[in-house]
């Protein structure tokens, strides 16, 4: 399976972005354990802080399943969220945090009503139990 991980906007500074709440672990880091774990599995990666380059990165269609942390475009985005209802493809939403326990605004996911099933609050551990989860999807 040729999975997509898709990450939005500052996740790109894992690893120093607000340790207490993101932890010190680097996205590069959490990939290559990721690709020694699943090498049944071909994992991409596409981070972007732009909005458009997401929506395009996700019309490309080259991958068989999706994990995606649209980081803040989880609470606004109708445009990623018009864009995940069009594939139709397991798809997981993955957040480091536990959303449910920060800020009110960050309660809310536009995008997870698109999304086979939401993973929130177990770190970058997060995406290891997207994957598993994607098998059984």
């Amino acid at each position: 399976m040729k999975i997509l991980i898709l990450n939005g906007p500052n996740l790109n500074l894992l690893g120093t972005r607000e340790p207490e709440i993101y932890g010190n672990t680097t996205m590069e880091d959490c990939l290559a354990s990721l690709k020694t774990e699943f090498e049944n599995h071909e994992i991409l990666y596409f981070q972007s802080n732009i909005e458009g380059e997401i929506i395009n990165r996700l019309q490309d269609d080259d991958f068989d399943a999706l994990i995606i942390n649209p980081g803040a475009f989880t609470h606004y985005s109708y445009a990623i969220s018009d864009c995940l209802k069009n594939i139709q493809k397991p798809k997981v939403e993955v957040h480091i945090s536990n959303i449910y326990k920060r800020e009110e605004f960050r309660q809310k996911s536009v995008t997870a009503i698109h999304c086979d099933g939401v993973l929130s609050g177990f770190g970058l551990e997060g995406y290891r139990l997207g994957i598993l989860s994607l098998n059984k999807l």
